[in-house]
């Protein structure tokens, strides 16, 4: 749930701006997507001098919560949920990238500022299929 009483747009903006630059320097500098879920999946099955680059962004990736939270501006997220729900959910997201040849960073950061077709149907898809799970979760099963 979204807490609405606490949300800052200039923390939104900064953070949408600091993802934005990281994509593009990405591409810039190393003409690759930031599909998070394509630099994962290559990770299992690594390709010579492709390993340490992409470590590298994971690290980042990973890093930067824990710096923020060195420096108390971290962010606690409360999550409603028990474990066996988040691997179900996890597995399911992992299932549905591979289906759609990515996931929402590469879609819908990457492919939508590139004006790519395939990415805006698959991040429509990906916030309607959210919509309707939470809608049936919460509406119609109660959970």
């Amino acid at each position: 749930m979204i807490d609405l009483a606490h949300f800052t747009p200039g923390t939104g903006l900064a953070g949408g701006l600091i993802l934005g630059a990281g994509a593009a320097m990405l591409a810039l500098l190393n003409g690759r997507v930031a599909g998070i879920s394509g630099l994962l999946g290559a990770l299992l099955a690594p390709r010579r001098g492709e390993v340490a680059w992409r470590l590298a962004f994971f690290a980042g990736l990973l890093g930067a919560p824990a710096l923020a939270a060195v420096l108390d501006r971290g962010v606690v997220a409360e999550i409603a949920a028990d474990w066996s729900e988040i691997l179900v959910a996890g597995f399911l997201v992992g299932v549905g990238t591979r289906y759609a040849a990515g996931c929402t960073s590469g879609h819908g950061v990457c492919g939508l500022s590139r004006g790519s077709v395939r990415s805006l149907v698959a991040t429509l898809t990906f916030m309607a299929t959210g919509f309707l799970t939470v809608f049936v979760r919460r509406h119609l099963l109660g959970i």
